[in-house]
């Protein structure tokens, strides 16, 4: 894909895809880099080759909806520009969960999700029969 603009097939949308990555027995890596963890597996089953991703800020950790909205929107921003650090026809499904106690600022979000698809691209091209 040609630009920077985020296409629906990069969503993690699909209830079988986020159960699969989030229910026990499921074979998924997590990595952690604060204020944010992922959680992640390689689907060989996908016809099309290209990462998708999904962002999660529970209630708990920040209780009113514009606070979520707005560290949703930063980790968005910040996989938009640093998806390119993941390897090309990388079939990979990330969930992104929040975990910070408060509000982050925009580096740290950057810095945590630059770190998270650079471990994760580490992985996938250290064991590429995984993606098999």
């Amino acid at each position: 894909m040609t630009g920077n603009r985020l296409y629906k097939k990069e969503r993690l949308c699909s209830k079988i895809a986020i159960d699969a990555l989030f229910l026990p027995g499921g074979e998924r890596s997590t990595v952690m880099a604060y204020p944010w963890r992922a959680v992640w597996r390689i689907d060989s089953g996908r016809k099309v080759s290209n990462a998708r991703f999904l962002i999660s800020v529970p209630k708990k950790r920040l209780r009113h909806a514009v606070d979520r909205v707005l560290m949703r929107r930063r980790c968005r921003e910040a996989y938009r520009l640093n998806r390119s650090l993941l390897p090309d026809g990388s079939c990979a499904d990330i969930a992104f969960v929040y975990v910070g106690s408060g509000l982050m600022s925009y580096r740290d979000t950057e810095r945590s999700v630059v770190r998270i698809l650079s471990k994760i691209a580490s992985k996938c091209q250290q064991s590429p029969n995984e993606a098999e």
